[in-house]
């Protein structure tokens, strides 16, 4: 450490400096919302809580971690990134594959790259979806929010460009020695591309984990709410419901400031817990699979 500092060119010292404080800030908004969250909902309110907790309280947490229904939520999302994630990351893989060849190897290539780009700019809208997801018999079911995202487009394009940077003399020397198209895919496509797919699979689990209108929109009832529906409804569910005088008191301790704070808090910890495992792959699979060449 001390040969590497005696190495360091004043500037260097300074671009620490600076890195540093771009670190501090990006960090400051995620450290004021731990600090409302654990703080007095009056202090909140009246605008004195800055950077350190002002009548340290846990009854924000103890609200939403304190009822059956939430676990029940949190089951379910969990259920959908790891039901929804697999579908993504499989058909993803099996959608760019054949896209990222020559067009003399798959001559339709061009048309089926147009009609996943004029999915990206036009769809149906919300009430057709709805009433197609109401025909097929998936109301209230996991299907009904992972089925209609089951091949992200913008990761298709992203993974085929990383396929075709993988040189064509690779593939070619597999197809001399008899390698067919799934053993090319299975054992020298996918393993090459793991900074993308990892890429890939991190934007899949973050959308996954973050959604919550398609389960207003296709759940009925509020025990099949993934974890963000669930927390969204919180507060309107808090605000109309008759209360007795017990709750009364108890809810008079937080506000929806503290509230929302702690649900922010809680929806990124397991994002959090994910992204030091993947971002080594992030930077790199973002950049190879963002260039057409």
């Amino acid at each position: 450490m001390n040969q590497i500092m005696k190495k360091l060119e004043p500037l260097d010292y300074l671009l620490i400096v600076l890195v540093s404080l771009a670190a501090l800030l990006c960090l400051a908004p995620i450290w004021y919302t731990v600090v409302v969250s654990v703080s007095d909902k009056a202090a909140v309110a009246a605008g004195l809580v800055r950077f350190i907790p002002v009548d340290f309280t846990w009854i924000s947490y103890q609200t939403l971690l304190g009822e059956s229904a939430f676990f029940r939520a949190f089951g379910i999302s969990l259920e959908r990134v790891l039901l929804g994630g697999a579908l993504n990351f499989v058909l993803t893989i099996l959608v760019a594959y054949p896209l990222s060849q020559r067009d003399a190897d798959f001559r339709s290539r061009r048309v089926y790259v147009w009609v996943l780009i004029f999915t990206m700019l036009f769809n149906g809208g919300l009430i057709p979806t709805y009433l197609t997801i109401k025909s097929l018999g998936l109301m209230n079911s996991i299907w009904a929010l992972v089925l209609p995202t089951a091949v992200p487009v913008f990761n298709v394009i992203l993974l085929t460009n990383f396929f075709r940077s993988i040189p064509r003399e690779l593939r070619e020397a597999g197809v001399m020695d008899g390698a067919g198209p799934w053993y090319l895919l299975l054992r020298m496509y996918v393993p090459l591309a793991l900074p993308a797919l990892a890429t890939v699979t991190l934007f899949s689990v973050v959308g996954h984990w973050n959604s919550f209108f398609d389960g207003f929109i296709y759940m009925n009832r509020p025990e099949h709410y993934p974890l963000q529906t669930y927390i969204q409804q919180l507060v309107v569910q808090i605000n109309m419901q008759n209360l007795d005088t017990a709750a009364i008191v108890e809810l008079s301790k937080i506000s929806n400031k503290t509230l929302n704070a702690a649900k922010i808090v809680i929806s990124m910890i397991p994002i959090l817990l994910i992204y030091p495992f993947l971002q080594r792959y992030f930077i790199h699979g973002i950049m190879i699979g963002s260039v057409k060449e």
